[in-house]
């Protein structure tokens, strides 16, 4: 079966980095786009980043421009979000999601993983 896990979460300080990553398996992930999401307590579910299956285009939510980056590896079967400055508003479960297509629709995504928790003080 397909497995994404994802891993870097934390409790940080506001202003802090975190790199999260996600590893995929049991799918040809070079044929999938990936997208990162999260959910904070009373919020819809938000894609915050999204990248082709190639790596050759990506998509940021405007919350969080300028601040997180999204890359992958396909030779590895990871997809990775860099974060810097984190914020309290930061704060959410953070999950990665594989996508036929290249898409901030968390309906058209395929699979998802379990989520790892950011926590963001201040």
């Amino acid at each position: 079966q397909v497995h994404l896990v994802e891993s870097g979460g934390g409790l940080v300080q506001a202003g802090a980095s975190l790199r999260l990553s996600c590893a995929a398996s049991g799918l040809m992930f070079g044929s999938y786009s990936m997208g990162w999401f999260r959910l904070a307590p009373g919020k819809e579910r938000e894609c915050v980043a999204a990248i082709t299956s190639n790596g050759g285009a990506t998509w940021y939510a405007d919350s969080v421009k300028g601040r997180f980056i999204i890359s992958r590896d396909n030779a590895k079967n990871t997809v990775t979000l860099q974060i810097t400055t984190l914020e309290p508003d930061d704060t959410a479960v953070y999950y990665c999601a594989a996508a036929e297509k290249y898409t901030y629709n968390p309906n058209k995504y395929d699979y998802w993983g379990q989520g790892t928790q950011v926590t963001v003080s201040t």
